[in-house]
């Protein structure tokens, strides 16, 4: 489930092409993936974050809600370091970022068929150490008291997206935007509404993501 089309059809080619994989279905916005789920019984569900209306962290609780037995598998550019592990709280069954080659993609959905966990060596080790009771090596402190939207609309603006243009692509109306802006500024800490894009900027370059690789 992915809301850019060209994306979309990397991954399902990249799929198709495994030999032992198949593709049965796509899907643009968390309600179109719910009702391809219930139509097609699929044995495994690849989805992005960020999706039109509900998020994909949503359609993560929707879907273990519905169908409790069907494993997810999350393949998004939001950085791995905040958001694995919500996905997987909310019943995930692995993480992979966008900039990984497609050889990985298919790894990863090996694993996680095979009842397996699919992560990072770093995420991993990450999660682990917070298992244990070790301090994480997180990220801006504030940043981990975003919602879900919040950080959607975040790594937006941190791709230089104006409000109306993250209002189109979340389906959100202009006021609310500018309502999680205002949020976000403020758990951020930061004074400035120049002060957001920069930090948000920054924030997305350092995070990775990019496009999708063939293997």
């Amino acid at each position: 489930m992915d809301d850019h089309p060209l994306l979309r059809e990397g991954a399902a080619q990249c799929i198709a092409s495994s030999g032992d994989l198949e593709v049965c279905g796509e899907a643009g916005t968390a309600a179109e993936a719910i009702e391809a789920v219930s139509r097609l019984q699929p044995d495994l569900v690849v989805t992005d974050l960020t999706l039109p209306g509900r998020s994909g962290l949503e359609l993560i609780k929707d879907l273990h809600a519905i169908h409790s037995g069907l494993p997810v598998l999350v393949f998004s550019i939001h950085d791995e370091a905040l958001h694995a592990g919500r996905a997987l709280r909310a019943g995930a069954r692995g993480y992979l970022m966008k900039g990984a080659r497609g050889a990985r993609l298919l790894e990863s959905i090996r694993q996680v068929l095979q009842g397996d966990i699919a992560l990072s060596p770093e995420m991993s080790t990450r999660l682990l150490e917070e298992y244990a009771g070790r301090p994480a090596r997180t990220p801006n402190s504030g940043s981990e008291e975003l919602t879900e939207r919040e950080r959607e609309v975040f790594h937006l603006i941190g791709q230089a997206l104006t409000n109306r243009e993250i209002a189109a692509k979340l389906r959100l109306s202009h006021k609310t935007v500018e309502t999680h802006r205002l949020a976000i500024q403020r758990k951020l800490k930061l004074k400035t509404t120049a002060d957001l894009v920069r930090y948000a900027i920054h924030s997305c370059r350092d995070g990775g993501g990019g496009g999708f690789e063939a293997p």
